[in-house]
Order: C-alpha cells, then sequence, then structure tokens
C-alpha cells in the first residue's frame, strides 16, 4: 500500500468489493499483496478508484468450478 494522493479518487474496501463483485477480504488481500493500490488509515484501507478499473480490465484466472475430488489413496 501506498501514501494517501489527495489528488485520486478512492473507494472503501466495501465498496471496491461491491462494485468488482468480489470479497471484501479478496480485495484486503490484493492491497497487501501490492496488486491494487490503496492506503490505510487505522484499521480502514481504501483503493484507489483508477487501481481497481485497470485491476478489472486485466483478464484472470477463474476460480474453482466446484467442490475439489478427493484422491483415492490406497491404505495398505
Amino acid at each position: 500500500m501506498i501514501n494517501k494522493n489527495d489528488n485520486r479518487e478512492y473507494l472503501t474496501t466495501p465498496q471496491a468489493a461491491e462494485r468488482a463483485e468480489l470479497s471484501k477480504n479478496y480485495i484486503a488481500t490484493l492491497l497487501r499483496r501490492g496488486q491494487l493500490e490503496g492506503f490505510q488509515l487505522g484499521r480502514d484501507r481504501f483503493v484507489y478508484t483508477d487501481s481497481l478499473e485497470q485491476f478489472l480490465k486485466t483478464s484472470r484466472k477463474p476460480g474453482p468450478k466446484g467442490p475439489r475430488k478427493k484422491s483415492r489413496t490406497s491404505v495398505s
């Protein structure tokens, strides 16, 4: 995360999650990983709107399609 830039528009984590149709936890993870630009004030995290829009334009690998199948292992 970077320091607050007063010239850029920003959203709260819940607002960003709603706009991106992602979970709040995932948005927070993206901020910590540096995949989204934003800042933190106290316990609250904020996402720069332009960073979120740029992230949403990139193609991403789709998530899991359903529950994982358990592998069969034989016990001798």
